[in-house]
């Protein structure tokens, strides 16, 4: 785990960039997973400072990240950025509730609302070099990280990725769209007038049904609410193939979290995180997933 010192360090870093506004005052903030956060009040007001190198093993650029924030910002989506720079990002401070799990169920239909439209304007708004997110790929390019590194779980791959390839054969045609792609309950902020999304790592160009999946299989919706989801997105009742395929894709978007997290725990040492115990609990959450799905669909 990062030493004390390590965030000693860190605050010096981010005391020492060149845009706050007399006396400033730091505080980690905490609950990343991958991430260094600080809370930093100036003269001028609030503002979250977030420390991140680029994770060639987990497909995260973040000069992409940067672009992709400011266009949401532009775009009214995501809180103004006020500085970035290599391995750095500051933006300033929404005051309000971050969202967990039962807020996202709750406001299910704002949360439909506010992805729709991040689809359908994100994709003109991003500049540069087009990156897609196509989960099934991330899987496999997990699997050769975990073989490579010697993973304690490596004899499961092959079991990881025959399950990846059946959720992939349960997919439908889709438009594509520019996604979020880490649609943990977290990364929406409600300020009491309106929603926020942040964090923007895996965002990219791809079909809407990973964002649709992260919803339902973060915040544990049951059946009911991730057709109601899906009704709200869509604008009609799916078909029941499409029913199916949102379902494989809450499988597959597990397997990756499982799998993120086991590539982590060879590469990564975030302060306060414990990536063999998040393994665990998103582990669980996949076993759980596969297994409802295997009982409302059955194999193949």
């Amino acid at each position: 785990m990062s030493r004390p010192a390590e965030t000693a360090t860190q605050e010096a870093q981010v005391a020492g960039l060149p845009v706050w506004s007399g006396k400033v005052a730091i505080e980690p903030l905490h609950g990343g997973l991958s991430n260094a956060s600080f809370l930093v009040r100036d003269g001028s007001g609030a503002y979250v400072a977030r420390l991140g190198r680029d994770f060639p093993f987990h497909h995260v650029d973040r000069a992409r990240e940067a672009m992709v924030t400011q266009a949401a910002v532009d775009l009214g989506f995501a809180p103004e950025l006020v500085y970035s720079a290599p391995g750095v990002m500051v933006s300033r401070f929404i005051d309000g509730h971050t969202f967990t799990a039962q807020d996202v169920r709750a406001r299910r239909d704002d949360v439909a609302d506010l992805l729709r439209r991040f689809h359908n304007e994100m994709g003109r708004q991003v500049r540069g070099s087009g990156f897609i997110f196509w989960v099934f790929h991330v899987i496999r390019d997990y699997a050769r990280t975990l073989d490579a590194g010697g993973s304690r779980l490596a004899g499961r791959l092959p079991e990881f990725l025959a399950i990846a390839g059946e959720m992939e054969t349960e997919q439908v045609p889709m438009p594509i769209v520019f996604g979020h792609h880490d649609l943990l309950p977290a990364n929406v902020i409600d300020d009491g007038n309106r929603l926020w999304l942040i964090d923007f790592e895996y965002a990219g160009f791809g079909t809407a049904m990973f964002d649709l999946a992260g919803i339902a299989s973060n915040a544990d919706f049951g059946e009911d609410e991730a057709e109601a989801l899906l009704c709200t997105y869509l604008g009609d009742r799916p078909m029941p193939a499409f029913i199916r395929a949102h379902a494989a894709m809450q499988v597959a978007s597990l397997l990756r979290e499982t799998l993120w997290s086991l590539v982590s725990e060879l590469h990564l040492d975030a302060p306060g995180v414990d990536y063999v115990a998040y393994t665990a609990e998103t582990l669980a959450s996949y076993e759980a997933a596969l297994a409802s799905y295997r009982l409302r669909f059955g194999k193949g």
